[in-house]
Parts: C-alpha cells; sequence; structure tokens
C-alpha cells in the first residue's frame, strides 16, 4: 500500500471514529427519541449528527467528491450516473441495535469507483474499534489508538458451520439456507458487524436474503474483500453499487472459505 492510500485510509478511521462519538453522546442520553422516515425506519439525533459531521469532514478531505449518505439520499440518478468516484455513507448502521441499546452498531464510510468499493472503514463505536478494508492491499482491526492488526477471512468452513445473519430481519429464506447447509451455528448480530464477523475470520458465511440499501453494505464489503473473502449477489456477479434510481441490494452472500459452494446453497 502506498503512502497516499494509508494516508487516506487513517484519515477516513479518523472521521468515523469522530462520528463515534458523536453518536455515543446521545447514547449516553437517559432518553433517546426516534421519528420515523418515509419508509417507516427510525432516525435519531445521534443518526443526524453524525451524517453532518461526516459530510462536513469528507468535504474537508475531498472537496471534489460528492457524498451520498443515507440522510441525505435524494439525488436522482440522472445526477448520480454522472459520478465517477463518491463517497457512501451510512452514519449509524443499526439505528434499532442503538436504541435497545445492544452495542451492535457502526458508522460505515465508503469510497465508490466504477461501481465497486475500494475503500472501507466501519466503525464500532462502542468498543472504539474499526474496520478498515482497501480491496487489493489487505484488510485490517484497530483498537482505540492501539497499531492495526492485519486481518483475513477463514480459509476452511468451520464445523459446525459459523454463519451470521440478521438480528432484526430473518425470513423463509434464511431458514432453508441453514436446513440445506447441516450442522450450524448461527449468531444474530446487528448492522454491518455481520462482514466484519466474516473478515476476521470469526463466521464462515453471511447470506443476506432480505432487503438492504447500498450504504448498509459498501464499507464493509471493502472489508471483506480487502480480508480475502467475496461479496456476491446470488448469480455469482459481485455486488455492484451505483447502476440504476434504486438503491436497494439484491440478495447477495458474503463469505471466506471457498471450501463449500455457497451459491448451489443458496438457490
Amino acid at each position: 500500500m502506498s503512502a497516499a492510500t494509508h494516508e487516506l485510509l487513517a484519515r477516513v478511521a479518523d472521521i468515523a471514529r469522530q462520528a463515534g462519538r458523536e453518536i455515543l453522546e446521545v447514547y449516553g442520553a437517559a432518553e433517546v427519541a426516534a421519528t420515523a422516515k418515509a419508509d417507516a425506519s427510525p432516525l435519531t439525533a445521534a443518526d443526524l449528527r453524525a451524517h453532518r459531521l461526516i459530510v462536513q469532514r469528507l468535504g474537508e478531505l475531498a472537496p471534489a467528491l460528492p457524498v451520498l449518505s443515507e440522510e441525505a439520499a435524494d439525488t436522482p440518478f440522472s445526477e448520480r450516473a454522472r459520478w465517477q468516484r463518491y463517497w457512501l455513507v451510512d452514519p449509524l448502521d443499526g439505528t434499532k441495535e442503538f436504541l435497545s441499546r445492544n452495542g451492535e452498531f457502526t458508522v460505515n464510510i465508503a469510497l465508490i469507483e466504477a461501481h465497486a468499493p475500494v475503500l472501507g472503514v466501519v466503525h464500532v463505536p462502542v468498543t472504539d474499534t474499526s474496520y478498515l478494508g482497501w480491496p487489493g492491499a489487505g484488510a485490517w482491526r484497530q483498537r482505540a489508538v492501539e497499531a492495526a492488526d492485519a486481518i483475513r477471512v477463514a480459509t476452511q468452513a468451520a464445523t459446525p458451520l459459523r454463519v451470521v445473519g440478521s438480528r432484526s430481519h430473518r425470513g423463509d429464506s434464511l431458514d432453508a439456507f441453514l436446513a440445506r447447509v447441516g450442522a450450524h451455528e448461527l449468531v444474530a448480530i446487528g448492522s454491518s458487524l455481520k462482514f466484519c464477523r466474516v473478515a476476521e475470520g470469526a463466521a464462515d458465511v453471511y447470506p443476506r436474503l432480505g432487503p438492504t440499501s447500498e450504504w448498509d453494505t459498501a464499507a464493509a464489503h471493502a472489508v471483506v474483500t480487502g480480508a480475502g473473502g467475496t461479496v456476491s449477489c446470488l448469480d455469482g456477479t459481485p455486488l455492484r453499487y451505483n447502476t440504476g434510481e434504486p438503491l436497494l441490494n439484491p440478495h447477495f452472500v458474503a463469505y471466506g472459505p471457498k471450501d463449500r459452494d455457497w451459491l448451489a446453497l443458496l438457490r
């Protein structure tokens, strides 16, 4: 990794940590109020504070690059289609987890180029842990201000298989997959932490057979890919970003070990 690449990744990680501190100030309040957005998902002051900080800091870091954030996602595709590079941000991924106070929420910042994430930072405010990914260069886990440790996906699937799934979204399709894989351990966890468990080798596979938006996945997608893993649609093609008006992902799977035919198990 070049010095410039290392510096950019460090700067983005610092922005995510700053946003995490904004979130924790709200998280520590006696009561946290939430309003409902148009899609009925919750919105808190923490989402908005993190959003404002990230947009400001990214604007200072790279003034020419547009920012697409969950909290400002109304840019029409006619404009987005002209973007060659842009930041894709979820200021607070896992607002339901934030409201239930289980700590399983993250700050997600990705740099997208040619419809793929080329840099990703996932920050976990409660533990002050960051997951950093640069596909083609590597992935790292950094706790507080300690030196970052390189992480890699597992090379062989464990017995029983270690599956991570959504705490808030589970359906019949996931149950059918679990029936096909045989002996397994299913760990339910919120936000983009599911990807991070795969990236650090603590889980084998994350099948997502329910709705997600592009800002939910991009940063952690870069971390998994940087760690040697794969994130693909169920037809085997890479998960891509900013390809049309909707900002919803198709169903996908993220995995580390390549000794199982995950796609066959998901069909």
